[in-house]
């Protein structure tokens, strides 16, 4: 299993975030090939390490309101 230094990654939160600290993810920027992933409640929490690709494919389907075949 590959593992990545985050220690000094930069979080943001979605856009669709009403900033209130409700329930929202967070996903760092700039780690070549992956999108790291977590619940800006529990910043120390896990990390969930997305393949790029496969995170392009979400934010596509949410942006489009469209779900995958069943």
């Amino acid at each position: 299993m590959r593992e990545f230094d985050l220690s000094n990654a930069h979080w943001r939160k979605s856009t669709y975030s009403d900033g209130n600290g409700g329930n929202c993810v967070e996903v760092a920027d700039g780690v070549p090939g992956v999108v790291p992933v977590r619940d800006s409640k529990v910043p120390g929490g896990p990390v969930i390490v997305v393949d790029d690709a496969a995170w392009a494919v979400f934010v596509g389907y949410c942006r489009t309101d469209t779900s995958p075949a069943s």
